[in-house]
């Protein structure tokens, strides 16, 4: 990890090295017991376990950056937290080759003692088509009405 005290540069850093797939140079970013947390609530340890888990979902995807709130907490067991979160759009190319653009997402990193030990993911992948969800929708057949 960086030695940089600012900590929406340090996530910048990091998801720039996630994105470039340097996962171990990333993963020195992260607290031995990090959760990280996808849509769906899919949940990883290490950022190797959710490359392997996301791959049959998009052949790429990509972040554009746009804006970082920092903030911070107290813990219940009194520790101060830093609490980053960025916003911005997703781009990337679908299995079948197409390109997709302006996909909203949020990311929430929690750091503690200058690591990352919580980052939750929210998208718009799914409910714009991108990827598949879990969830299953069943037709109203008697009224004629699909959700």
């Amino acid at each position: 990890m960086t030695d940089n005290t600012n900590p929406a540069q340090v996530i910048d850093d990091y998801l720039q090295l996630c994105e470039d797939r340097q996962l171990d140079q990333a993963s020195s970013y992260l607290a031995d017991d990090v959760e990280i947390i996808f849509p769906g609530n899919r949940t990883y340890a290490s950022l190797q376990e959710m490359a392997r888990a996301s791959k049959g979902r998009y052949a790429w995807v990509r972040k554009n950056r746009t804006d970082y709130s920092v903030g911070e907490r107290t813990a219940t067991d009194g520790v101060t937290e830093q609490v980053v979160t960025s916003i911005g759009t997703l781009y990337g190319e679908k299995l079948d080759g197409s390109p997709f653009d302006g996909i909203r997402y949020i990311d929430v990193f929690t750091i503690r003692d200058g690591r990352i030990v919580r980052q939750e993911v929210w998208n718009d992948l799914a409910e714009t088509g991108i990827v598949q969800t879990g969830i299953q929708h069943s037709a109203q057949t008697s009224e004629g009405i699909a959700p």
